[in-house]
């Protein structure tokens, strides 16, 4: 099985009215419940809160410097993801496509890497094996 995020940018979400995004978040959250129904839903987050300052970090000559707003050299940043388990591409197209169909805007689809297990000692120290 391979984890395969689900995401779009918040440039491709045109303006919609209070009552339109209300009825995209319950198709959207349709889908959502089918995937955890399925077993196939890792996590999933309907979209970035624009309400509190986002910043960047780089490293530089040893010092990290933290600047305010996205990274400067980019002009897109994610509105929502979803991260699903699944066999295939062909099976993370499926959920994309139920996504794209419910919210009406474009998806995009990336499988992950190898996935990294938190060693236990460190889930203990950060109260996750309690």
């Amino acid at each position: 099985m391979t984890e395969y995020v689900i995401l779009f940018n918040g440039e491709w979400v045109p303006p919609h009215t209070l009552e339109q995004l209300q009825e995209k978040s319950r198709r959207s959250r349709e889908v959502i419940d089918d995937m955890a129904a399925a077993g196939v839903l890792v996590y999933a987050n309907g979209g970035i809160d624009t309400s509190t300052a986002a910043f960047s970090v780089v490293a530089a000559d040893g010092d990290l410097v933290f600047t305010d707003g996205p990274y400067v050299e980019t002009k897109e940043h994610v509105g929502g993801f979803t991260v699903v388990e699944v066999p295939d591409d062909a099976a993370a197209r499926y959920w994309a496509g139920r996504l794209a169909t419910a919210l009406e805007w474009p998806q995009e689809v990336h499988p992950f890497g190898a996935r990294f297990e938190v060693p236990e000692r460190f889930r203990v120290a950060a109260g996750e094996g309690e």
